[in-house]
């Protein structure tokens, strides 16, 4: 992340935790994630929170994703002289083509949270269009 990238999500997450006590666990701070913190980003909660807290990985999913509402995949399916199954094809053209689009909330999340002095990595994951999951794994 560069340096203004860090300074803005700093801000932004010094904002929005000022008037608030000190997370007292992860799962604190994942829920103050889901629920304002995404709220004042995306105008909507992450609709649905799955954990596994024991192991420190915790599962945000957004199934209207705002910058991923207008993508489509070309529905047409190229074989290279391989019979493949279409709606697999179909899926990986659309995690290729949204991928790189998913870098930076990825960086906003992990910003957050290191803000907050949880340390972490995310990842994001594609089921299907404009539907997104973002896997956070805290480091220990």
């Amino acid at each position: 992340m560069q340096i203004k990238e860090t300074t803005a999500v700093a801000k932004v997450t010094a904002l929005y935790t000022m008037d608030r006590p000190r997370f007292t666990d992860h799962l604190e701070a994942i829920k103050f994630i889901c629920k304002d913190f995404w709220s004042e980003l995306f105008k909507k909660q992450i609709d649905n929170l799955k954990t596994n807290h024991r192991y420190g990985t915790f599962v945000l999913q957004d199934n209207r994703f705002r910058w991923l509402a207008h993508m489509s995949v070309d529905p047409s399916v190229e074989t290279s002289g391989s019979i493949q199954d279409p709606s697999a094809m179909a899926e990986n053209k659309a995690a290729q083509a949204t991928g790189m689009h998913l870098y930076f909330p990825c960086g906003i999340i992990r910003g957050a949270l290191s803000n907050l002095g949880i340390p972490c990595a995310v990842s994001a994951d594609i089921s299907s269009l404009p539907a997104c999951s973002f896997v956070v794994r805290i480091k220990a």
